[in-house]
Order: structure tokens, then sequence, then C-alpha cells
């Protein structure tokens, strides 16, 4: 089965001219002309960044969904390629009803019948995982059940061991192989999806959301009903809405568009510092706008977390950006351990206000976000920089920010808007607020603390007296052993001598 699909991936690696990627190194330059030669009859007049796109599409879902992880990767690919792979979308046909049908009833063990009032067997929206159908509870609440696609696990673990291999052949032929960690890419696609199979995670991450912005007047998350879910189905509240990539749509209905690109960095910040847990996938077709000018967020498989280390390091350094505090920025870098402790801080801070110091007071149709990354990634390869992991996803999400901001409103300044809540928050966790609020959050362990640390101390006194007798218990036996061996060895002595006198009368 896998030689197959081999073969299929090598047809089409021809097909588009993927072997450019390959051949263009210097160990293997030379086998470029005899290829071109044998295929003769290619036609390469797109661009390569189209090309490796096309190749993926007509490589399957898999390969789509890798390569729509690849264009997070922002600091291990060329822009053209970045570029493209993020113009990626899953064109994956529905599978029948009645296989949805069969799945839900082998995952609940009830008939669908049973479990619905209604259930519309014609899919709504069709992905590469999983696909989604309209139902009907039977105390009459719309919901929206969202059904694994049958068989594809398989389909996975042959794709991924292909990956894998690939990834090693990356990593063996170019001199670059190593700093691009293509097998850590590949373990990284791996969680992801492995994650996603899984419907009862995705409906962990929306009770988790939903419960972060409950009463939110920016944020709408649907409710998950468990007794319909399973490792297969879940289903949550059904949304309507308007999809936020429909801005002609969203304006003819009365939606506030500049409040809604405000609203937008807000909930990312929100998500981020408040939360430590934010949505990752927010791309314009998981996101919706409901009339009251809401976001609603669907499609919660993709998750990032931050530990309180990293939000208090990514606050200082996101409002050392806003006031061009290029110094901070580096010496956090490097007291950080991102980069070497040798590096000199007036070197990365020159490279850092080199990037960023053009960007301030324009509007964010005059930003490219994509462009300042991707030179922030090139300086940090100058300096050895680490990029961290739990960042990945910060970073592709704050370019799915930017994408919906430019859309919405292309005069929205993410600085002006981001500031005041980085500083409220930074306010929170450091000042009086937050020594209060930290206060408060210990209180009810002190309480119960306080009552039972007499007899604590009591105990550790104790305890230390114990180990005290027992320590001098120790000490004189091992005193009394040694004034019994040497008491043994003066009776031998004696005995020795008594003999040797007795002997020589």
């Amino acid at each position: 089965m896998r030689i197959f699909r081999l073969l299929k991936i090598a047809r089409v690696v021809v097909q588009y001219g993927l072997d450019e990627f390959l051949l263009g190194h210097e160990r293997v330059h030379g086998l470029s002309r005899l290829v071109n030669t044998l295929f003769f009859w290619r036609k390469l007049e797109q661009p390569r960044a189209v090309r490796l796109r096309l190749a993926l599409e007509a490589l399957g879902p898999i390969f789509v969904k890798f390569g729509q992880v690849l264009s997070t990767r922002r600091d291990l690919l060329p822009e053209d390629i970045a570029d493209e792979l993020a113009f990626l979308q899953d064109r994956v046909p529905p599978f029948p009803g009645d296989v949805a049908v069969a799945v839900i009833e082998s995952s609940l063990k009830q008939p669908v019948s049973q479990l619905y009032a209604s259930f519309d067997r014609n899919p709504v929206a069709s992905a590469s995982i999983a696909q989604v159908h309209r139902a009907t509870l039977p105390d009459g609440r719309k919901v929206a059940v969202k059904v694994l696609r049958p068989g594809i696990l398989p389909i996975i673990e042959s794709d991924l061991g292909l990956l894998r291999v690939m990834a090693g052949l990356v990593e063996r032929l170019f001199a670059d192989g190593k700093r691009l960690r293509p097998k850590e890419v590949v373990a990284e696609f791996d969680k992801y999806l492995h994650d996603e199979l899984d419907l009862m995670i995705e409906a962990g991450n929306a009770s988790q959301l939903r419960r972060n912005f409950l009463g939110s007047d920016m944020l709408i998350v649907p409710e998950v009903f468990y007794d319909w879910c399973a490792r297969q189905v879940l289903t949550l509240e059904w949304m309507d809405g308007i999809p936020v990539g429909r801005v002609d749509e969203l304006r003819a209905s009365g939606i506030d568009l500049k409040k809604l690109s405000v609203y937008g960095v807000e909930i990312f910040f929100t998500q981020v510092f408040r939360d430590g847990f934010f949505h990752a996938d927010m791309h314009p077709g998981n996101i919706f706008v409901a009339a009251d000018n809401r976001y609603i967020a669907l499609d919660f498989g993709i998750v990032g977390t931050l530990s309180e280390v990293d939000k208090q390091y990514l606050a200082i350094n996101f409002l050392a950006f806003f006031n061009r505090d290029y110094h901070r920025v580096a010496a956090a870098h490097i007291e950080s351990g991102w980069v070497p402790k040798e590096t000199r801080v007036e070197e990365l801070e020159a490279a850092v206000r080199t990037v960023c110091e053009p960007i301030f007071d324009k509007p964010i149709s005059q930003i490219s976000f994509g462009q300042v990354l991707l030179r922030l990634f090139e300086t940090s390869r100058r300096f050895n920089v680490e990029i961290q992991p739990q960042l990945v996803l910060l970073q592709k999400t704050l370019l799915n920010i930017e994408g919906l901001g430019r859309q919405l409103d292309p005069d929205l300044d993410l600085w002006k808007t981001a500031k005041p809540f980085l500083e409220r928050w930074m306010n929170e966790q450091i000042g009086w607020r937050g020594l209060w609020r930290n206060i408060k959050h210990e209180a009810p362990l002190w309480a119960a603390m306080l009552p039972t640390l007499p007899r604590k101390l009591n105990d550790l006194a104790n305890q230390n007296t114990t180990e005290l007798l027992v320590t001098g218990y120790q000490g004189l036996m091992w005193e009394q052993k040694k004034r019994n061996w040497l008491l043994g060895v003066i009776a031998v002595l004696l005995a020795a001598l008594v003999a040797s006198v007795w002997w020589h009368r």
C-alpha cells in the first residue's frame, strides 16, 4: 500500500517540477539537466510556490493540512512559499450521509432517530478530517453535528510515515537541513493532527473557551452537548451568523466593522494574556459574526496554551515594542536564554530597531506583519535565536488577526488598540491590584493552614528532637563499639605477651 502511495507522490513531484527543490542543491545539481531532459514535456511556467501548493492539493487532504501548518512556520520557509501555502484550503468532497449516520450510531450506541428529533444527511460543510450536519435535539434545540471522516486514521499514519522519511532526506541532503528542523516540524504536525482526530479533545477546548468568555459582549462560543459526543462525534449548539470574510454582507446587515476590528484585537490579547488559552485556528472560515455585532468562534481542534512565565515575557516584549524600547527587547531575549549569553545587547537592539521602527504610526493597510515577522526571523537566525515551540501557534494566530483586521478596517492601528490593554494587564499583574488579587487567591489556603500551624510546628520540633536523640544514640553506640574493639585489641596483646613470657621460661 505504501509503495503505491510513494509512486503517486513521485508522479506528482515530477508533474509539478518539485524536483527543483531537491536538485537545486550542489550535491545533486548534476542531475538537474538529466531530469529536465527526461521530462521535457513538462510545462513549468508557474512560480515554484504555486506549483508546490497545487502538488499538495493533488496529494490529498493530509498533505493539504500539512501545508497549512507549514505555512505558519515563516521562520523556516522562504517568503514566496509561506505566502502561497497560506492560500491552501480543504477541498475535500463530502462522504455519504449514510456513512455519517453509521459512524454516529456506532459511537453513541443508539439509532440516529432516537438521538435527534431531526438529522439532515446532507452535510453543510466538509473538510479533510470531518464534516458537519445540521440536526435538532429531542428538546427542540438546533445543533451542529461534526462527524469524523471514516477510515482516516490509516491514511494519516501512512502519510505521516512518508513525511518522516522525506524530513530525514531533507535533513541529510541540505546543508541548512538541521536548522530547518524538518523532523520537528513533522512531529509538531503529527501532534496537532492526532488531537484533531479525537473530537472529545475539541469538545473540552470549546467548553474551556466558552467558560472564559461567558457573558462576553465581544465573543460567542457554542455550548457543547456531551451526551451526544464521542471520539468520532461532536454535537455543538447551532450558530447563525455571517462568515467574517463576507464584508459586503456584514456592511449590508448593519454590522459596525470598525468596532468588530477592535474586538478582534481585544479578544486575541484577552485569550493570550488573561487566560493563557487561545483559539489558534482563527482563519475567516472559522469565524462568523452574529447579528448583535459579536464574533462567533467555531472549530476548536487547535488551541494554544501559555504558562505564566510565557505571558510575563510576552507582555514585557510587546510593551517594549510599543514603547520603542528596543534595548529592553534585546535584553529580554538574552535574559530568557533565547539567544547566546555572549550576544552583545547593542547589536541585537540595532537589528530589532531596523526591522520595527518603520512600521509605527502607520495604518494596518500599509503594514505587512508577514514581512515584519519574516525580517525578524531573518534577524533571529543571524543571532542564533531559538524559536520557542509554544509561540509558533501564537505567531500564526497573530497573522490571522492581521488578515481579519485588514478586511474589516484597513485603518486599524493594531498598536494603539493593543497597548492600553497590555498596560492594564501588566498593572494588574505587577501593581497593587495584582498583589491584592494574589492575596485573595491564596487566602482560602491560608485559612485552612493557619489552625494546623501550631500542631505542625510541634510535630516539626518533635521530629527534630527525635532526630537528635537518634543521632545521639547512634553516637553512643559507635563509641561503645570503638571501646569494645580497643579492649579486644589490648586483651589480645596481653595474651600474646603472657604466652611469650611463659614460652621463654
